[in-house]
């Protein structure tokens, strides 16, 4: 859609570009030559100046192009002397500029043209900046020598909860826990038989919604056998405990299935119900997505204007009212909409976009939607 959008608007061209800089100061230009620049589009240009002046501090750089057939120039003047804070980031930006185009003109040589791959190496060693035959390595301040293996790895336990079979579970403290709580498992061949003890407390938690507690039953002489015990409900769960008695009332301590509906991307779904004229339909579909209910749609309707008239103002006036951060998505549908608008020449189109605007509660100017 953007690049369909670049193709309908008018671009910048016949780009030139002229430094004017005292003598003995010379240009060389890092950024490859730019054609063209479409609306909405931005371009940087990076140049090196080298030499000494013993005149003039001052330079200019002077931007030629033709802009809806129309010849305009720019002009910016700076200074040769660097400020005293002036950091690396910008000199860095200049070579990774230049790094980059290097690297083209290599791969579309084929590597057949002799001291580009050595002048893109010392270009990244000399600015700092990485490149494809370059890299950044791990060196021990101790020796010298660059540090060889791989790397370590590091593993970071999920958060979950183990209903499963276990004979072997660790006691663990969960008063600093996270709002998902966590089970670590360890060898139980450390840990005492004891016939009650607590498993973990979390009254420290965060806030949970309302959970049913239970007791966490083992069967010490049955090992493999976890059961859990209801015993009340009420909101946070306090702590578990490991019994070595049996018990018929059992649970499965599993969390239930969501049964919230997907939410419905309404600008998708406006989008669905335009017809192939660019027109929508006054329907219960289009009042969905407008959050109204059909009589409410209706009723502001002026008395002289069509139903499809008044449903694409409608349509219109929610997207540039709600739906202006993803204008490139639906640009041409609203572009479409009102070539069906002004085809009808309808009457009171003003009247429609001041009534769209009362009842979605937006202030969206026609002119804004190009009626």
């Amino acid at each position: 859609m953007q690049s369909l959008r670049f193709a309908l608007q008018p671009a910048v061209v016949d780009i030139s570009v002229k430094w004017n800089v005292p003598k003995g100061v010379s240009v060389t230009p890092l950024s490859p030559p730019i054609r063209v620049v479409f609306q909405g589009q931005r371009a940087i240009l990076y140049a090196q100046l080298t030499g000494e002046s013993s005149g003039d501090t001052e330079g200019s750089v002077t931007v030629k192009y033709s802009l809806a057939k129309q010849p305009v120039e720019n002009q910016l003047s700076f200074i040769l002397k660097p400020a005293e804070d002036t950091g690396m980031t910008v000199h860095r930006l200049g070579a990774r500029t230049l790094i980059q185009s290097l690297e083209v003109e290599e791969r579309e040589q084929d590597g057949e043209k002799e001291g580009v791959k050595e002048k893109v190496i010392e270009l990244s060693v000399q600015s700092g900046v990485s490149s494809a035959f370059t890299a950044f390595i791990a060196v021990h301040k101790g020796d010298g020598e660059a540090l060889q293996g791989q790397l370590l790895r590091r593993q970071v336990p999920t958060p979950m909860l183990y209903h499963s079979s276990m004979s072997k579970m660790n006691l663990c403290s969960m008063s600093q826990c996270s709002p998902m709580p966590m089970m670590n498992l360890c060898s139980m061949s450390q840990c005492s038989p004891m016939p009650m003890m607590n498993l973990c407390d979390m009254a420290q938690c965060s806030p949970m919604p309302m959970v049913k507690t239970c007791s966490l039953q083992m069967n010490m002489s049955a090992p493999g056998k976890l059961k859990l015990r209801k015993n009340s409900k009420r909101k946070g769960l306090a702590a578990f405990e490991v019994f070595d008695s049996d018990d018929n009332c059992t649970e499965d301590f599993d969390s239930p299935a969501p049964t919230s509906k997907p939410v419905r991307d309404l600008l998708l779904q406006l989008i669905s119900l335009q017809k192939a004229s660019g027109s929508w339909v006054l329907e219960a579909a289009l009042s969905e997505v407008l959050a109204k209910t059909e009589e409410e749609v209706s009723k502001p309707k002026p008395a002289q204007v069509d139903q499809e008239v008044w449903a694409t103002v409608l349509a219109l006036v929610w997207l540039y009212g709600f739906k202006m951060e993803a204008q490139e998505d639906w640009q041409f549908v609203a572009m479409k909409a009102v070539s069906w608008i002004q085809a009808q020449k309808a009457t009171s189109v003003s009247e429609c976009v001041q009534a769209g605007n009362n009842l979605l509660g937006c202030q969206v100017q026609k002119d804004t939607l190009g009626l």
